[in-house]
C-alpha cells in the first residue's frame, strides 16, 4: 500500500469523506515526507515519518514536544489525528509562507517587528522547564553532541566537498581546536530549552502570525543556540544593524525573564562561538546533502553560511587557530 493510500484512509476515517487530492510538498533534509491533503472541508498537512512506525506514541519525540509546546502556548500547528502503525500524522495546514519568503516581498518592511515577535516566542520557549529525566530536558548540546556535528563537518565538508582545496593533514589539528571550542560551549548552568533548528524555514507566517514547525529535536543548550539559528541564518542574511539589535533584544528578554546571569559582553562572546559552531554544523549538513545524498537544493546555502565565519574568527581569539586552518576554504568560497 502506498503512503498516499494510507494517508487517504486516515483522512477518510477522521473526516468521513474522501480526500480530493494528495500532493507531496517540499520537506527538509530528514527522512520525513509531507503532503497537502485537500478535502471538501479544506486542507490539512499529512506527515509520514518512518521513525514513528517503530515508536509508541508516548515515546515519539514529535508528540512529546507538540504537547509540551502547546501547553505553554507556543504557536505550533494543531494536531488533528495520528496513525502510529503507519507512521502518519495529520496536522493543521498553516500555509506555505515561510519567514524566509517575506524578504523581497511587500512584507519585508515589517521584518524587524516580525523578528522581535519571533524572539518573544523564543524567550517563551526558553522559559519552559521539565523533569531532567524526560525528553527534551534529558538531552543537551553536550560535548559529545557538539563534537559529532564538528566531526560531521570534517568528514562531509572538508574531506569530501572541499577536498580539492583543503589540506587533509590539517584535519587532526582542526579537530583539536574544535574540541577546545566545544569545551567552552558546554556550560550547563546556562542551559535552557532550545528548538534546535530555529531558522527562517521552520517558521511559517499564518494569518500574519508566526507558527513554529520542525521542533521534534529540541534539547537543552546555551540560549544563544536558537538565537544564532535565527539571526545568523543560512537562508536569510539580515542587515548588520538589525543583527545587532536582535542580539540585544534577545539578551534583554533573557534578563527580563531571569533566564541568564551573563553580562551583555559575555552573552555576545558565547553568541559568536555558538554561531561559529552552528554555522559549521549547517555547512556540514549542506555538503552531505550535496555530495552524498545528491540533493543539490542546499548547495547554494554553503557559500553564504561560510561568509559568516570570518566575522567570528576576527572577533574572538579562541577561534583564530581554527580560522587559520579553514582559510583555504574561506578564500575558495569568496572567489
Amino acid at each position: 500500500m502506498t503512503i498516499q493510500k494510507k494517508i487517504s484512509d486516515l483522512f477518510s476515517a477522521h473526516y468521513s469523506n474522501r480526500a480530493l487530492s494528495i500532493i507531496k510538498i517540499q520537506g527538509d533534509a530528514s527522512s520525513r515526507q509531507y503532503f497537502r491533503v485537500n478535502g471538501t472541508t479544506g486542507t490539512v498537512i499529512a506527515c509520514y515519518d518512518p521513525a514513528f512506525e517503530t515508536l509508541a506514541p508516548e515515546s515519539y519525540p514529535f508528540l512529546l514536544l507538540h504537547s509540551l509546546l502547546s501547553r505553554h502556548a507556543i504557536p505550533v500547528p494543531a494536531l488533528i489525528t495520528i496513525d502510529s502503525e503507519n507512521g502518519l500524522l495529520l496536522l493543521e495546514d498553516c500555509g506555505d509562507l515561510l519567514l524566509q519568503n517575506i524578504f523581497g516581498s511587500s512584507r519585508e518592511p515589517n521584518a524587524p517587528d516580525l523578528y522581535r515577535e519571533i524572539i518573544d516566542i523564543l524567550i517563551q520557549l526558553q522559559t519552559i522547564h521539565g523533569q531532567k529525566k524526560q525528553i527534551p530536558f534529558s538531552i543537551s548540546f553536550d560535548h559529545e553532541k557538539l563534537m559529532f556535528e564538528f566531526d560531521f563537518f570534517i568528514q562531509h565538508g572538508l574531506l569530501n566537498y572541499f577536498s580539492p582545496v583543503f589540506n587533509r593533514q590539517s584535519a587532526g589539528q582542526l579537530r583539536h581546536e574544535f574540541e577546545t571550542i566545544a569545551e567552552i560551549l558546554v556550560k550547563p548552568k546556562h542551559f535552557v530549552l532550545n528548538h534546535r533548528d530555529f531558522h527562517s524555514r521552520n517558521i511559517l507566517i499564518s494569518h500574519e502570525k508566526p507558527v513554529i514547525i520542525d521542533f521534534q529535536d529540541a534539547r537543552m543548550g546555551l540560549p544563544q543556540y536558537d538565537a544564532v539559528s535565527l539571526i545568523r541564518d543560512s537562508y536569510v542574511n539580515l542587515s548588520p544593524s538589525l543583527t545587532e539589535e536582535l542580539k540585544k533584544y534577545h539578551y534583554n528578554g533573557l534578563c527580563t525573564h531571569e533566564l541568564t546571569t551573563m553580562s551583555l559582553d559575555e552573552y555576545l562572546f558565547y553568541f559568536d562561538l555558538m554561531a561559529f559552531q552552528r554555522n559549521i554544523k549547517a555547512i556540514g549538513t549542506f555538503c552531505y546533502q550535496t555530495k552524498v545524498k545528491k540533493n543539490t537544493a542546499f548547495q547554494h546555502s554553503i557559500s553564504p553560511t561560510l561568509s559568516y565565519l570570518p566575522e567570528y574568527i576576527n572577533a574572538r581569539k579562541e577561534l583564530k587557530a581554527a580560522g587559520k586552518i579553514l582559510q583555504a576554504i574561506l578564500d575558495d568560497s569568496a572567489t
